[in-house]
């Protein structure tokens, strides 16, 4: 699906104003190490969670349609905080980038550190709407992943699984991992039971992803 597609089972009029949305303004707010640096709960939330290099920052970029958005807060010793980006003027919502999981040389206690910052923000976090899961189309859901989903599961959290890097795969290839995710997905109770496909360079599935996290924020 290209940028300027919707998705045929879409409300156009929500796809219309998701489009006018992110093309307006968005701005990085803030890091926060720790819940008592986390912004006023003011209005709806949607996180973004991942492994490390499943593409996050690129998808982010290519939601919000700038380029260097989701780098504005990465900098050297922010990798295990909440990276806040506040969308629309009036603010209508905020998306929170998650630290990335599944870094296989960290250090004990910065994953102890990521675990108590995630899960505490996931239970804690009334005005979060909906936590979009990334996987990388090209490996599909690990072990991993599947700690993460049970996470949220607990914390009845309600989530959404977004396949990244579509473009990298074959047809055949990518219609095999999307049955499969939405097969897990079933599996989980707190999980949405459709899954989008997205190329951040493609522009597949971007603009359906931005009607789901408007659909998600007016639910």
């Amino acid at each position: 699906m290209s940028e300027t597609e919707l998705d045929p089972g879409a409300d156009p009029e929500r796809a219309e104003r998701a489009r006018k949305l992110f093309s307006g303004p968005i701005a990085f707010l803030k890091s926060a190490p720790a819940l008592q640096h986390l912004p006023a709960p003011s209005v709806p939330e949607i996180a973004f969670a991942g492994r490390s290099n499943v593409g996050k920052s690129s998808l982010l970029n290519a939601l919000t349609n700038r380029g260097g958005l989701a780098r504005t807060s990465v900098t050297p010793g922010r990798t295990q905080e909440l990276n806040y980006f506040d969308v629309g003027s009036p603010l209508v919502f905020r998306l929170v980038d998650m630290p990335g999981y599944g870094f296989a040389k960290a250090p004990k206690d910065v994953v102890r550190k990521w675990r108590f910052l995630v899960n505490d923000y996931l239970r804690g976090r009334q005005v979060l709407k909906r936590t979009l899961v990334l996987i990388d189309s090209r490996h599909g859901i690990k072990d991993v992943d599947r700690e993460v989903l049970e996470m949220l599961d607990v914390a009845a959290v309600s989530y959404r699984l977004v396949l990244t890097k579509a473009d990298k795969v074959k047809a055949s290839a990518l219609a095999e991992v999307h049955t499969a995710t939405e097969a897990e997905a079933r599996k989980h109770p707190a999980a949405h039971p459709e899954v989008i496909a997205t190329s951040s360079e493609k522009g597949m599935g971007i603009a359906e992803l931005r009607t789901a996290v408007l659909e998600a924020v007016e639910s």
